[in-house]
């Protein structure tokens, strides 16, 4: 589904990326695991085609990452992206409208689900009601390839599980999952593939089981390990 060869990203003093080389394939969920500055973000807004690769090759089914890939693949990033004055009723029509694969019933549904208001205004809404909007919007595209960047940040914990459920719902042999945290333990149980991201390149990568059975360790103790020296 996804391919990448020696991916590389570079501003003028920081190599955010350098030499990732991975593919992700149909149905399956990737975890992207690393610390805030190891690279997460860049390499999914390369994915994405918000950001150009300084080199290397990043192609989604075989074709350059460009008009195609950017009708099959959603992408959640951090950051709140929506107009304040937007009711959420009013966002999801505002999907509709640009997004061809946007299903606004799905998207109802799952406002209903985390007990957000259609009326409420994303001028009004906190952290979480922004998460849960961000993710709902994301999720509601019938979409090959949906990334979701730190996904549970600004969730209390009660709300995690249900959020989760929301997302895991909606696996799919059909679609791929890759999402970003430093949540490992929120993440461990439903995921089929761990990347480790360490300043900027793979530093281990493989099925969640084989690295569990090579290393006799749980993802999240491998985490531990892996970021020890890492200043958080």
């Amino acid at each position: 589904m996804l391919s990448c060869n020696q991916l590389m990203k570079k501003y003028i003093t920081t190599t955010a990326v350098q030499d990732i080389t991975l593919k992700l394939e149909a149905g399956k969920t990737y975890a992207l695991l690393g610390p805030n500055g190891s690279g997460k973000t860049t390499f999914m807004k390369m994915v994405a085609g918000l950001i150009k690769p300084t080199s290397g090759e990043l192609q989604f089914e075989g074709k350059n990452i460009g008009v195609y890939s950017k009708a099959h693949i959603a992408y959640m990033p951090t950051e709140a992206y929506f107009y304040p004055y937007m009711t959420c009723k009013d966002i999801g029509h505002y999907y509709h409208d640009f997004f061809d694969d946007f299903d606004i019933e799905k998207f109802f549904l799952i406002l209903r689900n985390m007990d957000l208001n259609l009326n409420q205004k994303a001028s009004k809404m906190s952290s979480g009601m922004m998460a849960k909007l961000k993710i709902a919007v994301t999720i509601s595209r019938n979409s090959r390839l949906i990334m979701l960047d730190e996904p549970l940040n600004g969730i209390d914990i009660i709300a995690r599980e249900r959020v989760l459920n929301t997302i895991t719902n909606n696996f799919a042999p059909n679609k791929s999952f890759l999402i970003s945290s430093h949540l490992v333990d929120e993440l461990e149980q439903v995921i089929d593939y761990a990347i480790f991201i360490k300043r900027g390149h793979v530093e281990l990568m493989g099925p969640a089981d084989e690295l569990r059975r090579a290393n006799n360790k749980s993802i999240v103790d491998l985490y531990k390990e892996i970021y020890a020296d890492c200043q958080f």
